[in-house]
């Protein structure tokens, strides 16, 4: 990986600077880097919460690496539709309420590309992120992944479902919840998916379709809980059936720490893996501060920030084979086995899917998750 690594550590350079050795360029690239942002003095993030994928940690770790930089969070339970509609509405705006970056889900990528909504950048770790996993250009790229799982408050529910099929028993009246509104929230969007990939036995091409059939009849007979679920409406018995990340699932079992007690069940069908992307905003207030963002993220530090996040680091794999990652971490990991049927959509697919279910879910389902 030497010589790619250094093509890779290249990019990192801003464009003022030139260096024909490609090692110096790095290492001027870096410094001329972190002055910069530190000139810019701030960091305008979006849609972060702390309990998200171990985000709170993370932020942490890079205020603590640059002190000198302000981060500035917006609206952290924000979707990744609310991210894009940031950089557009604030196109204009350099005051604190226009995102510097976007953590958005793999299908918005593209198209905040097409829009001319977000500027390239190659991390200096760009040859350890998987080609399909980022654009080519340098103007997305992902950055971790997880399953879509159900998190089931075992206080309330007493037999506990194991596959989609399962939600619909009337046992089930009045407890499944999305996290999040599946017009416009990529987590909500991909759990209406992953039900219709499960009912039609994992054909992706009528996924969608059948996912918003799954949630009219799930909304029909009374199971469906229009509301946007969270680790807290599971402890309050509100949505004791959340569908969510595999890695929010987790983290919050240990936030609730027993009270109550809940399980979180990878569905025997209709698992589907999600990536989600990083990117710069186009018209970022602080594009060095925000180049210095994605370093950091892609950094082992950043990577496994995420890891202990439960979320499996886009790097995960590279960082596996150079034994990079404790045990205790390792540990703490669903079992392998749990995500053998695991399917990651193509970017078509993603794209389909979500345009069918934004469209349909008012004209189908007709419940306003709120």
């Amino acid at each position: 990986m030497g010589n790619g690594l250094k093509r890779a550590a290249s990019a990192i350079a801003l464009a003022a600077v030139a260096a024909n050795a490609v090692g110096a360029a790095q290492a001027q690239g870096m410094d001329e880097l972190v002055a910069a942002a530190k000139q810019e003095g701030q960091l305008t993030t979006i849609a972060l919460p702390h309990d998200w994928c171990g985000y709170g940690a993370v932020i942490e770790g890079f205020k603590k690496k640059y002190p000198e930089i302000t981060v500035n969070e917006l609206n952290p339970d924000a979707g990744s539709g609310d991210e894009i509609e940031a950089i557009k509405a604030n196109k204009d705006n350099k005051g604190p309420q226009a995102p510097d970056v976007i953590d958005v889900g793999l299908s918005f990528g593209p198209s905040a590309k097409a829009d001319k909504l977000i500027q390239p950048y190659k991390v200096s770790t760009w040859d350890e992120i998987p080609a399909d996993a980022k654009d080519p250009e340098g103007y997305w790229y992902g950055d971790y992944y997880g399953v879509l799982a159900l998190q089931v408050n075992k206080d309330i529910v007493k037999d506990v479902p194991t596959d989609w099929a399962d939600l619909l028993k009337p046992d089930y009246a009045n407890s499944v919840a999305l996290a999040g509104d599946p017009r416009t929230a990529n987590q909500a969007i991909q759990g209406v998916y992953a039900a219709g990939l499960s009912k039609t036995g994992g054909d992706a091409s009528k996924a969608a379709e059948a996912g918003l059939e799954f949630f009219a009849e799930l909304n029909k007979s009374g199971n469906f809980v229009p509301v946007t679920g969270k680790i807290a409406s599971i402890a309050q018995g509100a949505t004791p059936i959340l569908i969510h990340w595999d890695y929010n699932a987790l983290a919050g079992r240990d936030t609730l720490a027993g009270n109550p007690e809940t399980e979180i069940v990878i569905p025997k069908t209709g698992v589907v893996a999600g990536v989600y992307v990083q990117a710069i905003s186009a018209y970022a207030p602080h594009p060095n501060a925000a180049k210095l963002w994605m370093e950091y993220l892609y950094s082992d530090e950043g990577q496994l920030g995420w890891l202990k996040g439960y979320c499996h680091p886009i790097r995960f794999n590279a960082l596996s084979k150079a034994g990079k990652i404790p045990q205790e971490l390792l540990a703490k990991l669903p079992e392998a086995s749990a995500y053998e049927k695991a399917v990651f959509p193509t970017l078509d697919q993603q794209n389909a899917a979500k345009a069918t279910i934004a469209a349909g879910w008012d004209k189908t389902v007709g419940a306003n998750v709120k």
